[in-house]
């Protein structure tokens, strides 16, 4: 660190394998600070044919619990990861809204959300119901 305004990062000898670690070092090191200052957010939306999916937030924003997912009487619960939170969102119908600091922790909630709600033995296709990442933002 030089004036505490900047992180150097160097390398030496850089292949294309050693020239891309480094890239990904910047942006993990970028994406950190951003986190710790602002933040980040996944929007994501229900999609579905026939049988409306109800999504439930529980325990304050820790977790959430989808229902009627293709007029199944199973409750799917998906827990947030550390200090990741959702909220529903009240403007739009349909969408959650998950944030936090950390941007893999995020992506990570959105994903096993998005997994939850997998259409098993039908024609994908066909079946497009789901839980979708609809938008990714961050948080000003």
């Amino acid at each position: 660190m030089k004036k505490k305004k900047k992180v150097i990062l160097k390398v030496w000898f850089g292949n294309k394998k050693r020239l891309s670690g480094l890239s990904t070092t910047c942006s993990h090191i970028s994406n950190s600070i951003f986190g710790v200052i602002n933040g980040f957010q996944y929007k994501m939306k229900s999609v579905f044919a026939h049988f409306p999916i109800n999504i439930i937030t529980v325990d304050n924003g820790k977790g959430v619990e989808i229902r009627n997912f293709l007029g199944e009487k199973f409750v799917r619960k998906v827990f947030m990861a550390k200090d990741v939170l959702c909220k529903k969102n009240e403007s739009v119908k349909d969408e959650i809204i998950i944030y936090g600091n950390d941007l893999s922790l995020v992506s990570i909630s959105a994903a096993q959300i998005q997994k939850s709600c997998l259409v098993k033995k039908k024609d994908i296709r066909k079946f497009l119901d789901g839980i979708y990442v609809s938008a990714k933002e961050k948080i000003e």
